[in-house]
């Protein structure tokens, strides 16, 4: 979908549809809302007269112009109270507002920069919100389909700015954006394909297919690699599944020197979870071609880091396998040497992100990366702890994990801090082995993040848990039924930020 932003007489647009706004309580229209409304005879300001347009929250009320203005209709959504407006109810109100024209056969969408004028929003904000919502809100998932979409796509969304002074921050920020929803929704591809179309191999093709499109750097790490590197943990949970894994690292040079090695982003890539020997039940088992939604996260936002070229290092690091159950797969009980020397006794082996996430982050490490970010689909307690709409971070570093949740409110994705007191450790200390895989149910978030904490030492380093938000059931604001792409915006701010300092 295009996204363009011009200049000019909103009411001299030309469109299948216009988005204008409205906030509760606000009495008659203003601004470019109040101009649309003039052209239009007072159509909206005799709706709101009449208790049909109220202003509240994801409000929507379509006008037909029937050749009063070029636009063919108007949008009028409400905004809910002007003190309450914030990025992330723009970002939310696209998202319902594209699917809404969507149903009405709407190709070309013409928009002003929402929440600019009244709201108070900075005009490039406001204006990468909107993109994200239409981009995000409008996503569909149809490789599958044999049959025709219900209703046709959109087409182009068009950013409608009067201002001359504000046009080129309007499109920055739409801009970004676009690339940081279009990310999202590579990711949101990737965890929605099926497993058989999504296997280790697959995974790095699409790497490739990344980095050859975007100009970063490829290396993919085959089994004997992996075995020569002494990577036991990884190794340990791939052996069970006829399909070979693979170690991929995409990597993106911005600085100007050598310096210092970078970011490290580092992202599960179970690319099918059956739980192995301690196998899981067959109830939404389905859904378990997720389970590498935190790899997805990183190969996404190193396209989206790519083309915003912050000036900085970035590394991306994804451990893809498949966990499955066979006469090869490792068993409860079993002992690995992972890569770092430390040995893992084996609790259960459906606790085998934290495995394959301990190489990958001592893989990290040798390559001198810091700080260092992994996301995964690690834990259903955490799922439990905070449900589908908080993210858990968990560090050793507090800046780090501070900067990683503001890096996520700034892309429209709920990161919450859980604690990682020592105290929990006792509850992965193994009779038989340094560590044991799990310490079972109680605190299961905060111990699987302390098993991770140990294959870090002391590089700054932190967590996120995105088992509960990776998927939705419904559609919703800027989220679609199935996979969600969560992380991946999270990740290019944080590389943005770092930018900053």
């Amino acid at each position: 979908m295009k996204i363009d932003v011009v200049t000019g007489d909103v009411t001299q647009i030309q469109s299948d549809a216009l988005v204008v706004n409205y906030f509760e309580a606000a009495g008659q229209p203003g601004g470019a809302t109040a101009a649309v409304d003039r052209a239009l005879g007072g159509e909206i300001s005799q709706l709101i007269a009449a208790g049909e347009i109220k202003g509240k929250l994801d409000e929507m009320t379509l006008i037909h112009t029937f050749g009063k203005i070029p636009a063919a209709r108007v949008l009028v959504v409400g905004l809910g109270k002007q003190e309450d407006l914030k990025p992330d109810r723009v970002r939310n109100l696209m998202g319902n507002a594209g699917r809404y024209l969507r149903r009405s056969g709407v190709r070309r969408i013409a928009s002003i920069v929402h929440g600019a004028g009244k709201g108070g929003l900075d005009p490039k904000v406001a204006a990468g919100a909107i993109a994200e919502g239409f981009v995000l809100g409008l996503y569909t998932f149809q490789a599958y389909k044999t049959q025709e979409p219900e209703y046709p796509g959109i087409d182009e969304v068009v950013l409608v700015e009067g201002d001359e002074g504000r046009v080129q921050p309007v499109k920055a920020g739409a801009e970004k954006g676009r690339i940081e929803a279009e990310a999202t929704n590579l990711a949101r591809d990737m965890a929605n394909t099926p497993s058989n179309h999504m296997t280790p191999a697959d995974m790095a093709e699409c790497a490739e297919q990344v980095a050859k499109t975007y100009g970063l750097q490829l290396t993919v790490l085959e089994r004997e690699q992996m075995e020569a590197m002494g990577m036991g943990a990884l190794l340990g949970v791939a052996q069970g599944s006829a399909r070979p894994p693979r170690l991929i690292v995409l990597r993106y040079e911005g600085a100007a020197s050598e310096q210092a090695r970078g970011l490290g982003l580092v992202g599960k890539g179970i690319t099918f979870d059956s739980g192995g020997i301690s196998i899981k039940p067959s109830e939404g088992l389905e859904e378990m071609k997720g389970d590498m939604a935190g790899g997805a996260a990183v190969i996404a936002a190193m396209q989206a880091i790519a083309q915003l070229k912050p000036k900085i290092n970035v590394t991306g690091i994804v451990p893809a396998t498949e966990n499955m159950p066979s006469g090869s797969a490792y068993k409860p009980g079993d002992v690995l040497r992972a890569m770092s020397g430390k040995t893992i006794e084996v609790i259960s082996t459906d606790a085998e992100g934290r495995l394959v996430l301990s190489d990958a982050l001592a893989y990290a490490r040798q390559l001198g990366l810091s700080p260092l970010v992994d996301v995964a689909t690690l834990t259903g307690a955490c799922s439990v702890a905070l449900g589908p709409v908080c993210s858990g971070v968990f560090g050793n570093d507090q800046s780090l994990v501070d900067r990683l949740i503001k890096a996520g409110e700034e892309g429209g994705e709920c990161n919450w801090q859980l604690p990682t007191y020592d105290q929990y450790k006792d509850l992965i200390k193994s009779d038989v082995a340094d560590l044991k895989n799990t310490g079972g149910r109680a605190g299961g978030a905060i111990t699987a993040a302390l098993f991770l904490a140990a294959f870090v030492g002391n590089t700054p380093w932190a967590h996120l848990d995105i088992a509960g938000t990776s998927r939705t059931d419904k559609d919703k604001g800027f989220l679609v039924k199935g996979a969600t792409g969560v992380g991946t915006r999270t990740l290019i701010n944080l590389a943005l930020s770092m930018e900053k300092e």
